[in-house]
């Protein structure tokens, strides 16, 4: 693509987030200030549509953008000036008070949706799965109950299926040693442990302990994932989902079902900065016309979730990235300035 052709595609799309309409080669020649014919801009645009960028959505002699001129778009001709400073928020008013970390991840999915009038997600911070206290339950021939209980009182249910069977004795005795070499412990250094004292123990209860710390770290982990949610009904003034229901049913299946959502915050946990996902160009988001701006957060230097705002591919991605990324900054500082357990 040469200059001009990126000139019009970024002139084609800005009007077309602002507008909502298809945009037709006089209005294009208009957006875009280069003095060209018609005729010229139709032959540019005709380029473009073979390019898979833009697309005619019906017999109108207008253009929208496809998932890939989004993405050409919002990689590449995206600017870092103050063109989208008059419509941002007055980050001066905004703030996320120091408090519990389930406080501060519901204040901030709240934050999110207000500001960007479109869902706001936040993928709770993740803990070392840390246990105080452990027992194991026979509940039938080679099947048990593992109860972890963590530092914060919370318990967790985990029922396992051993290889060999075990008497409720062997059981207490395998508990016994675990809370008394390694309560306190995070599961992942426990388990390290465990290799280097193998030797050490009789067979069977090794197998045991590495089947119980195994369960125990898929139970804690398990039960810290979760994903808060904010402004779902937003999505129903969008009008971009006016003529497609099936479209909005998929978007408020993927909020329910959360499961593939956390799996995308996950994703977007391992990548530095804002990252923008387009509905239609990968399997990420399994909904056409959305979009997922994202970023994660850190704790005291180490990215401990993710959140990010989900809306039509139709969005100001120079806006949300703006009100993602500075949320995600002020998530991070109010969960670091959290007071230690056990004080006020």
């Amino acid at each position: 693509m040469d200059d001009r052709s990126k000139l019009l595609l970024k002139a084609l799309i800005e009007r077309y987030i602002a507008d909502g309409t298809p945009v037709g080669s006089r209005t294009l020649s208009k957006a875009s200030g280069l003095d060209l014919s018609p005729a010229t801009i139709r032959n540019v645009m005709a380029d473009l549509e073979e390019l898979g960028l833009i697309v005619s959505p019906h017999t109108s002699a207008g253009r929208i953008p496809t998932a890939r001129g989004y993405r050409l778009f919002v990689d590449t001709m995206l600017t870092a000036d103050q063109s989208a400073a008059a419509g941002s928020p007055d980050w001066s008013t905004q703030r996320l008070v120091p408090d519990q970390p389930q406080k501060v991840i519901a204040n901030a999915a709240g934050l999110l949706s207000n500001l960007s009038q479109f869902v706001g997600v936040v993928m709770a911070p993740r803990r070392t799965s840390v246990f105080r206290h452990i027992e194991f339950l026979r509940l039938s021939e080679r099947r048990l109950l593992v109860i972890i209980v963590a530092p914060d009182g919370d318990v967790q249910n985990r029922v396992i299926f051993t290889e060999a069977d075990y008497t409720q004795q062997q059981l207490i005795e395998a508990a016994n040693y675990l809370n008394a070499h390694f309560a306190g412990m995070g599961m992942d250094e426990v388990r390290i442990r465990l290799q280097s004292e193998i030797d050490n123990l009789r067979g069977e209860i090794a197998s045991l302990m590495q089947a119980a710390v195994q369960a125990s770290s898929e139970a804690m982990s398990q039960a810290q994932e979760e994903v808060v949610i904010s402004g779902e009904r937003n999505l129903l003034s969008v009008s971009d989902f006016s003529t497609d229901m099936n479209q909005l049913r998929r978007a408020f299946n993927l909020f329910e079902e959360k499961a593939q959502l956390l799996r995308l915050l996950d994703i977007s946990s391992q990548a530095q900065g804002v990252r923008i996902y387009i509905g239609g160009e990968s399997h990420i988001v399994p909904v056409e016309e959305l979009s997922i701006v994202s970023a994660p957060y850190a704790v005291d230097g180490q990215i401990v979730g993710t959140l990010g705002v989900i809306g039509p591919t139709r969005m100001h991605y120079d806006r949300m990235i703006q009100i993602v990324d500075i949320t995600a900054k002020m998530v991070g500082n109010a969960l670091s300035h959290q007071p230690p357990p056990g004080r006020g």
